[in-house]
């Protein structure tokens, strides 16, 4: 039976894709940097291992019986340094791959301007393919398109510029031209790729079936979500200028939009080799592709463990935002996890919320006026916590317990709120780490953000301080 083991498997085409492989006749692994993340997926059947492709000896046990490795591995969030990251680890992983006697290597890059200077981020798409093919194990290179998908980057700026622009002085880019690919698409060429021996050692793009500007792209999506937005053109705003003012109005994180971005002053169309005259099909238009991208998110349910996007899964508002602005608070101690989680679990009601009460009741209060349920529920029980457990003005919407709690904002917002702790065990004491998510919904709730921007380090910090320092307190005086 064929092994297929996919590396970068947490990542979004990775999620996505091995479910697609779960419906054939394979061996299926999967392979992240952070085995816990895969563990949360909940697949069935599937074989999860750790590994980091930027260390050559972490990839052993993944590849070791492997006949066909899926490699999904990019770097670009890590900021400027991505080009020498991607091109070590593709490097690392052709090596590896040729000494556990792999039989071939699939690798997802992006499409490539012709005749034109690509872009940082393109260019290092297609050295990726280059260093994957240094080794003696055949490379199958698919150059994609912009995936129209929930989750996908390029998908998510056109969602966050559609809700949050009524009217949008637009730079040149949105003249370029593109070809969107479904995401159904995408995953079905993945997979049939992985049975087809006709194409080992090509490169193909893969692309949709019709030419948009990126114009076109932005008002479809509006008339599919039933709002109408105005583009004003002013072609002196270069790609540059526009990621940077791109990042206050969408909350696709900087890193990941900004090298996106930069490459749409070129016409991203197919160029390569065909590939429907060996695997034919009829595919997605743009308008249907978004619209089963809306419908996936009504349809799903909540995932068991908080990821970016959870928040559109399960029916919720689909005019938030799919990624997070993100405020983050760490504290190290020399206590066991138990202690810390002891603190963690009896947060609100009548305990309160650790640093600046005040500000928290007056939130209450404001939300109260507003029409809002306040902080007036407390809690059910002092210590003892459970999904579905209202706590002031949160919902335990999940628990691990000893590890994580996540919470739901239910209170009057311009979007949506999440707050979770998770708790970590380290060699010398534990680690706690409390992080507040808000995907933006509108106008509104971009200023929402920016406008308590300065006022969240100083809630969150001193929280995650003062729950810390209880948990050594009531330590010591154990232990006294």
């Amino acid at each position: 039976m064929t092994v297929v083991t996919v590396f970068g498997a947490s990542g979004y085409v990775g999620s996505n894709l091995i479910p697609e492989l779960l419906k054939s006749d394979y061996v299926v692994r999967a392979v992240a940097r952070n085995k816990e993340v895969l563990e949360s997926r909940f697949w069935t059947g599937v074989e999860l291992f750790e590994a980091d492709v930027l260390n050559s000896s972490s990839l052993a046990s993944s590849l070791e019986g492997t006949d066909i490795a899926v490699y999904l591995i990019h770097s670009m969030s890590a900021g400027s340094e991505f080009e020498e990251l991607d091109r070590v680890a593709a490097l690392n992983f052709a090596k590896e791959a040729e000494l556990h006697n792999v039989k071939r290597i699939i690798y997802l890059g992006g499409i490539q301007p012709p005749d034109e200077e690509a872009s940082i981020h393109l260019k290092s798409r297609a050295e990726t393919g280059d260093c994957l093919r240094q080794g003696s194990v055949p490379v199958t290179e698919l150059r994609a398109g912009m995936v129209v998908g929930a989750g996908s980057a390029a998908f998510e700026v056109i969602r966050d510029i559609v809700y949050h622009l009524p009217v949008m002085i637009t730079p040149r880019w949105v003249s370029s031209r593109s070809q969107p690919i479904a995401l159904n698409d995408l995953l079905w060429y993945l997979a049939e790729v992985i049975g087809s021996s006709e194409t080992t050692g090509n490169t193909y793009d893969l692309v949709g079936p019709e030419i948009l500007r990126y114009s076109d792209l932005i008002h479809y999506f509006a008339e599919e979500v039933g709002l109408k937005r105005y583009l004003i053109p002013v072609p002196v705003i270069s790609p540059r200028l526009s990621s940077y003012w791109l990042d206050l109005v969408t909350a696709v994180p900087a890193n990941v939009a900004r090298p996106l971005i930069d490459g749409l002053k070129h016409d991203l169309l197919a160029s390569g080799k065909d590939i429907e005259s060996i695997l034919p099909r009829k595919l997605t238009s743009y308008r249907d592709a978004v619209h089963v991208a809306m419908e996936s998110e009504r349809s799903a349910e909540m995932p068991a463990r908080w990821t970016e996007g959870a928040i559109h899964f399960g029916g919720l508002r689909q005019a938030d935002s799919f990624y997070s602005k993100k405020e983050i608070a760490q504290e190290e101690v020399n206590v066991r996890g138990e202690d810390l989680w002891n603190q963690v679990r009896s947060v609100g009601g009548d305990t309160g919320w650790h640093a600046f009460n005040w500000l928290w009741k007056l939130r209450g209060i404001l939300d109260r006026l507003l029409g809002g349920i306040g902080s007036r529920r407390g809690r059910r029980h002092p210590t003892a916590i459970r999904v579905g457990d209202a706590i002031d003005f949160w919902r335990v919407i999940a628990v691990d317990p000893g590890r994580r709690l996540t919470l739901m904002a239910e209170m009057k917002l311009p979007g949506s709120a999440i707050l979770e702790f998770t708790v970590e065990e380290l060699q010398k004491g534990a680690r706690l780490t409390t992080t507040a998510y808000f995907h933006p919904a509108g106008v509104l709730g971009i200023l929402y953000w920016y406008i308590l921007a300065p006022i969240h380090p100083l809630i969150f910090k001193g929280m995650t301080r003062s729950l810390a320092r209880k948990a050594v307190q009531k330590f010591e005086s154990s232990v006294s």
